[in-house]
């Protein structure tokens, strides 16, 4: 019997040890996760490295063709070209003066030295050589033979618009996106995109795919983002004039940070069509594409030359508002608000001097000014940004490794809701103003409760336009995030974008002008600085900025919906009386 029992046991198996088969299978399962993850992680290094291949080509190639350019026409005065403005250079194209073949590839050669020095391009677009040689075919456009460059997320056929994610990596565009089109007409030529912060939602500019974008003012300190590699490009000379795109101020921002003037425009006047994103599907906080360049009148030349009828006809959904000249022209007395302080982050030193002289200048030119309410609700701001809990913008950076630069930003949307509830408790008494304060009630967790929100911000878009209407405004001044940050501090500094996002919300075009630059006073006075709180945050920021002496420092100009051309032109009196005021 117990030779037929051993023998039973030997054929059908001893009772199962579950505690090992568990182990094991646990241990299989890990290890199959992590083989998964190494297998990702090897799929994404090949992606960008064949990324970064593709744009060292680029390069190469475009400097291959400048120097053969410069050897058979050693009489280009290539100084002289980078000198002109945007309206010297395009009336200087149109009269034969200038050459298309010698602006561009004088501008090309001035772009491959700033990037080598900035890394501020993601690539080159070889196919503009082609439309170089066709050029003469769009002689009438406004912008005939002026090279344009554009921001990464910007459809360009044949080209990725990863916006810094690697997910979004060899996808090329099927076709050019509605503003590259209309570039195209106009007779400009569109010949590089620019660097941006991974999934455009940061205002630092690095990503894992094309690096970190310098400033270049100061290379210790960031371009700013979204739309970074314009700002630096264009800041140290590679571009006369670029195409952005803003959420939040990442038009906005990067100008003010690189010295350059940049405009956000009433949403949905200019064509999105072909833009990428990271959080497509938001309606709360709406984005603009809008011209960066050196000077105001070369933003009004861009606008005027892509509010055209080629622009309606290619998206009908744009309303046909061709740019009003009269407007922008006018010399007619303004009523200005002002407001110095927001009540979340109190501007520095440099940016609040910088405000009170612009100020001072309005009034003596014969503006009125006066100070109505400022007009920010942060709770508003992120719930319209993250009523997803930020889960879209967290699908798009999987796969792949988080760039420093937005790491700390997105600490909050990857902990569950009560963790971060618990987390604003214990932090309230140390950090007054924080995102993470906001995002416990940001979700909205229902279609209704989506429609309240929506309600919610219609209402305030109609309490501020009442407010305005009460002083009698016809523009506002106000501060512009500034200066420069120190690289990565820009991801723990959310708060300070108040200045700038809530124009979004409100969908009010707004621009910025550099006015003056930060002095040894304005650092002097900083080490002083305590903010409206004195909290963490306001200790961050004085870190952020410490250090900015000879850093550009630039004011907000703003004005009602549609308005655009009157912002524009606040815009323009504002640089006009500084400059007159320098000479």
């Amino acid at each position: 019997m117990d030779q037929m029992d051993n023998y039973k046991q030997l054929i059908f198996g001893a009772k199962p040890k579950w505690t090992v088969i568990l182990t094991v299978t646990a241990c299989g399962a890990s290890a199959l996760v992590l083989l998964l993850k190494w297998f990702g992680h090897q799929q994404s290094w090949k992606k960008i490295q064949k990324a970064k291949v593709r744009r060292e080509r680029s390069l190469q190639r475009a400097e291959h063709a400048v120097c053969q350019f410069n050897e058979s026409h050693p009489e280009t005065d290539t100084s002289l070209i980078l000198s002109l403005s945007l309206a010297e250079l395009s009336k200087q194209l149109k009269d034969g003066t200038l050459t298309p073949q010698a602006v561009f590839h004088s501008y090309m050669e001035k772009t491959l030295e700033v990037n080598r020095r900035l890394n501020c391009c993601t690539e080159v677009l070889l196919e503009s050589w082609d439309q170089l040689e066709d050029v003469d075919s769009h002689k009438d456009g406004l912008l005939y033979g002026v090279p344009v460059s554009i921001k990464e997320n910007i459809g360009y056929k044949g080209h990725d618009s990863t916006c810094g994610v690697i997910c979004k990596l060899d996808l090329p565009a099927t076709g050019d996106s509605v503003l590259v089109e209309v570039l195209k007409r106009q007779g400009a030529i569109p010949f590089v995109k620019t660097n941006v912060p991974q999934g455009l939602q940061n205002f630092d500019c690095g990503n894992p795919i094309y690096g970190l974008t310098l400033n270049p003012h100061n290379p210790q300190k960031t371009s700013g983002g979204s739309s970074g590699g314009e700002g630096a490009l264009i800041g140290g000379g590679g571009s006369v004039l670029g195409l952005g795109s803003d959420i939040g101020g990442s038009i906005r921002i990067p100008s003010s940070f690189c010295g350059i003037c940049g405009f956000k425009p009433t949403a949905n006047r200019l064509s999105l069509r072909g833009a990428s994103s990271c959080t497509r599907g938001q309606k709360s906080v709406l984005s603009s594409l809008g011209p960066m360049a050196r000077d105001v009148d070369s933003l009004a030349l861009c606008m005027q030359a892509l509010l055209c009828d080629h622009m309606f006809r290619l998206d009908p959904t744009v309303p046909p508002i061709p740019f009003n000249q009269q407007v922008y022209q006018s010399s007619k007395s303004l009523r200005i608000g002002y407001y110095e302080n927001d009540g979340y982050a109190m501007p520095s030193p440099s940016m609040g001097r910088a405000l009170r002289e612009t100020k001072a200048l309005l009034e003596k030119a014969g503006h009125t000014v006066s100070t109505p309410q400022p007009q920010s609700d942060l709770f508003l701001i992120v719930r319209g940004l993250l009523g997803d809990g930020g889960t879209t913008l967290l699908s798009h950076l999987k796969g792949g490794p988080v760039d420093p630069c937005l790491r700390d930003q997105i600490i909050p949307y990857s902990l569950p809701r009560t963790v971060n509830k618990i987390l604003s408790i214990l932090l309230k008494p140390i950090v007054k103003v924080t995102i993470m304060n906001y995002s416990i009630s940001c979700f909205t967790s229902s279609v209704q409760d989506l429609w309240r929100h929506h309600a919610d911000v219609e209402d305030y878009i109609h309490e501020v336009i009442a407010e305005w209407r009460r002083c009698e405004l016809d523009v506002l001044l106000c501060p512009m995030v500034g200066p420069a940050y120190i690289h990565n501090y820009p991801g723990q500094l959310t708060s300070t974008l108040t200045y700038t996002v809530i124009y979004n919300l409100l969908n009010f075009p707004a621009g910025v002008v550099p006015v003056s630059t930060v002095t040894a006073e304005d650092e002097e006075e900083l080490r002083h600085y305590k903010g409206n709180y004195g909290d963490l945050w306001d200790k961050l920021y004085k870190k952020a900025v410490t250090g900015g002496e000879g850093l550009p420092v630039a004011v907000q100009c703003v004005a009602l919906p549609w308005q655009d051309e009157l912002c524009l032109r606040f815009m323009r009196e504002v640089e006009m009386l500084v400059r007159e005021d320098k000479k």
